[in-house]
């Protein structure tokens, strides 16, 4: 490797580059992950992970991410990652064309994004201006703070490290400082964080909004029963025996259940039992499931196990028509 490359934001010519082409103004302070970073293998298996999660989510939206610093410093994939996975509508333009008008945007979204996260001011590796001005480090602190929130089951690489470099404008020159920032923890930070899902947020942090999750599911559970003349109203007993379920995922699965292979008027807790685990069964060998469910909390009717299991079925088929 050439060794100039090395050494890029050591040389003044280059720190004098630098500052034409970022702005740093007087007094100013910008933070940098350094040009040698494009040799670090886990930053580029983190952005390519970052890009599959975004364009998976937003497939149906028809957005397909190829730069992470080029593609997000608009607020357009943003916001619409915000509206998907938050279920929020804010009341900005779909598509800003000016510089003001984005910053607006942004400004507008990051907001919103941070009540989501449970994030205050101090917490924050991010702004509305770094994220304007296409700054890497900022724009994957903030797409990994987002999928820990809303997919903490994704798998992002631990340990990812960058180095950095922050300039200062100063009245006696550029100062510069060299650092390494941690991106992402370790393995065992992240899979502590991970035990809890979006589920424990909604009920911990934001019960408020728990009526109107609940009005979803409901939604669309009756969207799908309907047809065979059922209604749903209370999902903490109405799914308890399993008989809800197993003829949802039916619907939903498009397959007919033998009613020799389940308990249509369940009498004991035994056929419950056996009602829900063969619902569980069915959503595990159809790729619905990857985490473990007790079978007696869905019977005891545990608001936060149904729910999770609903939404196996929710986030695949809720653009189904009936």
């Amino acid at each position: 490797m050439d060794p100039d490359i090395l050494n890029v934001f050591t040389r003044p010519s280059a720190l004098n580059q630098f500052l034409v082409e970022n702005v740093i103004t007087p007094g100013e302070k910008k933070k940098l992950i350094k040009p040698t970073a494009s040799n670090n293998p886990k930053l580029e298996e983190l952005k390519l992970l970052l890009i599959d999660w975004i364009n998976t989510t937003l497939k149906q939206e028809h957005i397909v991410v190829k730069s992470l610093e080029e593609d997000l410093y608009d607020g357009l994939v943003l916001h619409h990652l915000l509206e998907k996975l938050g279920s929020l509508k804010l009341d900005v333009d779909k598509i800003a064309l000016t510089e003001k008008k984005q910053r607006q945007k942004l400004s507008v979204i990051l907001e919103a994004m941070h009540k989501c996260l449970q994030l205050d001011e101090s917490q924050l590796k991010w702004s509305v201006e770094s994220i304007l001005t296409k700054d890497l480090l900022s724009t994957l602190h903030l797409l990994v703070a987002i999928a820990k929130h809303f997919q903490p089951s994704l798998a992002i690489p631990p340990n990812v490290q960058v180095e950095t470099i922050t300039i200062e404008n100063t009245s006696k020159g550029l100062k510069t400082t060299s650092a390494v920032e941690y991106i992402t923890g370790s393995k065992e930070n992240l899979e502590e964080q991970s035990t809890d899902d979006a589920f424990d947020e909604l009920f911990s942090r934001a019960p408020d909004r728990l009526d109107d999750v609940k009005k979803v599911f409901l939604q669309f559970v009756n969207q799908h029963v309907g047809k065979l003349g059922l209604n749903v109203k209370d999902m903490e007993s109405q799914f308890a025996d399993g008989v809800l379920l197993l003829l949802l995922i039916g619907q939903l699965e498009g397959y007919f259940l033998n009613l020799r292979d389940f308990f249509l008027t369940p009498a004991s807790t035994t056929e419950m039992l056996h009602n829900v685990n063969l619902a569980l069964d069915l959503l595990t060998d159809g790729g619905l499931l990857n985490f473990s469910v007790n079978s007696e909390d869905i019977v005891k009717g545990d608001m936060k196990s149904t729910m999770r299991i609903l939404y196996c079925l929710y986030s695949k088929y809720k653009t189904k028509e009936t």
